[in-house]
């Protein structure tokens, strides 16, 4: 029996509307399924994130930990000038000299130091800042200023000791502590009167250990700090310190039109020479080997047509010294070597006691640091291009005017 058109309509109608539904409803289903599996792709790299910022401030907190344990307490560098300041001194002095119309007269000045040695407060400064002057004065912090009077110095390690009249209340002593544990990138902060302003305080790095710095009494002052602190003519004398204000060092020079380039007595030279200079007046145990010399190079290595391109080597022996009594000798002929006449042919040390040399800041850290006078020491030495160790007896070195 056929169904009437109407109804066929409808039930086509109902076909088409359930298959809509139906459609739209796996439509749905996947959609919903692919935005869930969406969402969980984004919550699992959510968590991800989430675990990675965690670590990054875990990272980020040991290493601020590490910064404040190498601060110490310190941790401001107000708080250490606002610890120190007050130890810090201006030195004055007045020098006289002779011209073609009589005597005249110029100031100098310098910083220094509070330290309590053995229970007697005492001024370290520089010996160039207090060399020859007279009237000489140390002013604190606060103003107060006082006459003071050396009691010691070496010109060999550029230190003197003063000593003041002022009350105990004055003295705010600095403790020292070894160089020894210095290292390459270490910072330190020197503490000054550059250009007499007083109490300025700078920072920088140790850019450098062992430096050797010409003096003019013929002889190096070995194991100089070299540093990025900036540091101006009056700062000499000044303290450099450490991020826990202990002392490393004792300014002393720059070179000039340099950047940043500065140098300090190292703190190891003080706690050595401290109680010679303030109980006898000097230091006379500075080792003595007797010769003058270069650094070598690949050129003058060339020119010996030797292979041993590092070392130093001995110009000159001085007659009758620890090094002529061992046998070594000097150079032999003069060639010119890059525009400058060079003495070759003599012996080139590489070695002491088994430690290699390079080059003269090797050579006077070692005997400085490591021996004293009357001590007996192997030298290696290069003759002939033939290898060879001598044994020599350090002598005590001659007084500035004996090169």
């Amino acid at each position: 029996m056929e169904l009437p058109q109407k109804s066929k309509v409808t039930r086509i109608s109902t076909v088409v509307i359930v298959g809509i539904f139906a459609a739209g409803l796996l439509g749905y289903l996947v959609g919903y399924l692919t935005i869930s599996e969406r969402i969980s792709d984004l919550q699992n790299q959510l968590s991800t994130l989430q675990e990675q910022v965690s670590n990054l401030q875990s990272t980020q907190n040991a290493t601020f930990q590490n910064i404040t344990y190498v601060l110490g307490e310190n941790a401001s560098f107000s708080q250490l000038y606002e610890q120190i300041k007050d130890s810090v001194v201006v030195i004055r002095g007045v020098k006289v000299h002779y011209g073609p119309w009589g005597p005249y007269y110029t100031q100098v000045q310098g910083s220094g130091f509070v330290y309590n040695f053995t229970g007697k407060m005492i001024i370290l400064t520089n010996y160039h800042v207090v060399n020859n002057a007279i009237n000489i004065t140390v002013t604190f912090m606060n103003g107060n200023g006082y006459a003071a009077t050396v009691l010691g110095s070496d010109p060999y390690a550029d230190l003197a000791v003063l000593s003041t009249d002022a009350p105990q209340t004055e003295y705010h002593p600095l403790e020292i502590v070894s160089s020894s544990t210095l290292k390459v990138g270490d910072p330190v902060i020197a503490v000054g009167n550059p250009f007499g302003l007083a109490g300025s305080m700078t920072i920088g790095i140790v850019s450098q250990l062992g430096r050797t710095m010409p003096t003019t009494s013929g002889y190096p002052i070995a194991n100089v700090i070299q540093m990025t602190a900036p540091i101006n003519p009056g700062n000499s004398g000044g303290p450099l310190l450490n991020y826990q204000g202990q002392v490393v060092g004792i300014t002393t020079a720059i070179v000039r039109n340099s950047q940043g380039l500065g140098f300090a007595i190292p703190s190891n030279t003080i706690l050595r020479e401290i109680e010679s200079l303030v109980t006898e007046g000097s230091y006379t145990q500075h080792p003595w080997l007797g010769i003058a010399g270069i650094d070598m190079t690949y050129e003058i290595a060339m020119a010996m047509n030797i292979n041993i391109t590092y070392g130093h080597l001995i110009v000159q022996v001085v007659s009758g010294g620890p090094a002529d009594r061992a046998g070594l000798q000097g150079g032999t002929q003069q060639v010119q070597i890059a525009g400058k006449w060079v003495t070759i042919g003599g012996d080139i040390i590489i070695a002491i006691n088994g430690t290699r040399i390079r080059n003269i800041d090797d050579l006077a850290t070692y005997l400085e640091e490591h021996t004293v006078p009357g001590q007996t020491i192997n030298v290696t030495i290069v003759r002939n291009s033939q290898t060879m160790t001598l044994t020599v007896e350090l002598g005590t070195r001659p007084p500035p005017s004996v090169p």
